[in-house]
């Protein structure tokens, strides 16, 4: 069907021009508030357990269970994306999504929740989350012209990591007076207008799934693609890195706050009781967390204005470097105030890498196999979030969260220096991804 923007809009915000688009506008408004209920779970889910344990690595274990399902069910879901029409996978996933959050928070308002319940349910919520990623990733081509897709996955990836600053914001009140039953309660009110919107949606799309082959032959073709085009491969592989170097925080962040107001409490006597309030209601992880999502928006929305295919290159290069030294600078915090600071340049860089990421996969990949090859690309940055996750929470306990801040960071502005040795990630940083897509496609 043709592309039309919404009746009485004109495309003359390069800032905000996939918006003019109708559909587009639906499904930016669900990804937006399943975003903020997913982000307010994080916060609301972590300090739970962290009261519970006062253990970093069982924070890592819910993480962890949360984040497999990217590996283990994304196989599945990326066949799904192409098998059927992408928005009843993505209506399905919202409603499992608010179902869940009902489930959990009559746990916590019945004071019957333990940790084992935490992680099974962290393991229903990562598997619907695991599905309606790439069902939404590979929905938004087909919703603006090409020629606005970045703005597009710029405006979408801002409903994702912008939503780190709304949603953790309207769990603030709640966790410090209804406590965590009220914040997942509010969740699934999130997940309920995800739900409602894309009930609205009118445009369909589908892959071109070979219904002669079975399930593993038609997975296989998303799989070859990936490791057989070099150029997606590689960005493919700096996403690997990012995530598992720069973007694996939340385990870190609970323990992170908690020394920060400690601190603070400890250098001046007037913050004493403020920094115990922030403590006692994860205020301070949601702080953190929020202005991550903060800077995250700011980038996005400078990013969606951005047309130059050399422009983009460089960009990935910078913010690449900015994204491996952000969190080196939150590790060396020695303040709340500062280490906001830090969490708002790890939001705007860590935020525009992946929009730079995904905007280069949607431009190589064709609509046929745009949903395995979103399958394949969230098996391996999943698989490597879940086990960096766990990983750091488990060491944390031993060596602190400020060191492996500091050690994974420098990791990855090492690996973004050496990738410049490689001639497909130097044609990437030079713009070349656009040229490189049209001469695959011809």
């Amino acid at each position: 069907m043709a592309i039309e923007p919404a009746q009485g809009r004109a495309v003359g915000n390069r800032f905000l021009a996939a918006l003019a688009y109708g559909d587009y506008q639906t499904l930016w408004t669900a990804s937006f508030f399943a975003g903020a209920a997913a982000w307010a779970l994080i916060v609301a889910r972590g300090w739970i357990v962290y009261e519970f344990s006062d253990s970093s690595l069982w924070v890592g274990v819910v993480t962890f269970a949360a984040m497999i399902p990217r590996v283990l069910v994304s196989p599945f879901t990326g066949y799904l994306c192409d098998r059927f029409d992408r928005r009843n996978v993505l209506r399905t996933m919202f409603a499992v999504n608010m179902a869940h959050n009902i489930v959990l928070g009559f746990l916590m308002l019945s004071g019957n929740a333990e940790i084992w319940h935490l992680i099974v349910l962290s393991f229903v919520n990562g598997s619907a989350r695991a599905a309606q990623m790439p069902a939404g990733q590979s929905l938004i081509p087909n919703l603006v012209p090409r020629v606005h897709l970045l703005n597009a996955i710029a405006l979408n990836q801002a409903t994702m990591h912008g939503s780190r600053l709304l949603g953790p914001m309207a769990i603030i009140p709640l966790m410090a007076t209804t406590g965590a039953a009220g914040a997942i309660f509010l969740c699934a009110g999130f997940y309920a207008i995800s739900l409602i919107q894309t009930l609205r949606l009118r445009t369909s799309s589908t892959g071109e799934i070979d219904t002669r082959q079975n399930f593993f032959r038609n997975f296989a073709a998303g799989a070859v693609y990936v490791y057989r085009t070099p150029i997606l491969l590689a960005i493919v592989i700096m996403a690997i890195f990012h995530c598992g170097l720069t973007m694996s925080f939340e385990a870190l962040l609970p323990v992170m706050s908690t020394r920060l107001l400690d601190t603070a409490g400890a250098d001046s006597g007037v913050l004493v009781s403020f920094a115990s309030l922030l403590n006692e209601s994860g205020a301070g992880f949601s702080l953190l967390m929020m202005c991550v999502g903060g800077g995250a928006l700011v980038s996005l929305i400078a990013l969606a204005g951005v047309s130059s295919d050399i422009t983009k290159g460089r960009l990935f290069l910078i913010v690449g470097i900015v994204s491996g030294l952000a969190p080196v600078a939150l590790g060396l915090s020695p303040n709340l105030i500062v280490a906001l600071l830090c969490a708002v340049a790890m939001g705007m860089s860590q935020a525009a890498f992946m929009t730079l990421t995904h905007t280069m996969i949607q431009i190589i990949v064709p609509d046929g196999v745009r949903g395995r090859v979103a399958g394949i690309y969230s098996v391996h940055i999943g698989g490597m979030m879940a086990s960096a996750n766990l990983f750091n929470g488990a060491l944390a306990d031993y060596i602190g969260a400020p060191v492996l801040l500091i050690v994974t960071g420098l990791i990855f502005v090492v690996v973004v220096a050496l990738s410049w040795q490689f001639m497909t990630m130097r044609l990437i940083y030079r713009g070349g991804v656009a040229r490189y897509s049209q001469a695959l496609a011809g």
